[in-house]
């Protein structure tokens, strides 16, 4: 049975940091790409950050570009993200996703598996 489980949520003041782990089980995470995606109340989701699962390279969106940072550890198969300089307009619903093969994509149709979600809040 396939789990993503994601945590590390909670809520920080403006400019603080947060770390968003994804623990996932019942496949091996080497071979899947893994996404970050967020919520906002009455927004779609969209994507945060991505990972291959070939060469761990890494996509961000603009609007976290030089805040945000992905990593995975495919020994304990979590995925991370490290979240800097955070803004109450990075409040949200965070969650993990998986897809097969090497190649992360920033769609939320192209992911199989996705976790229950974290909430992360921004605020003084």
């Amino acid at each position: 049975q396939v789990q993503l489980v994601e945590s590390g949520g909670g809520l920080v003041q403006p400019g603080g940091s947060l770390r968003l782990s994804c623990a996932v089980s019942g496949f091996t995470l080497e071979y899947y790409a893994i996404g970050w995606f967020r919520q906002a109340p009455g927004k779609g989701r969209e994507g945060v950050s991505f990972i291959s699962s070939a060469d761990g390279s890494t996509q961000y969106a603009d609007s976290v570009k030089g805040r945000f940072t992905i990593s995975r550890d495919n020994a304990k198969n979590t995925v991370y993200l490290q979240m800097d300089s955070l803004k109450p307009e990075d409040t949200a619903v965070y969650y993990c996703a998986g897809r097969t093969g090497r190649t992360p994509s920033p769609q939320t149709y192209d992911y199989r598996y996705w976790g229950q979600g974290t909430q992360v809040t921004v605020s003084s």
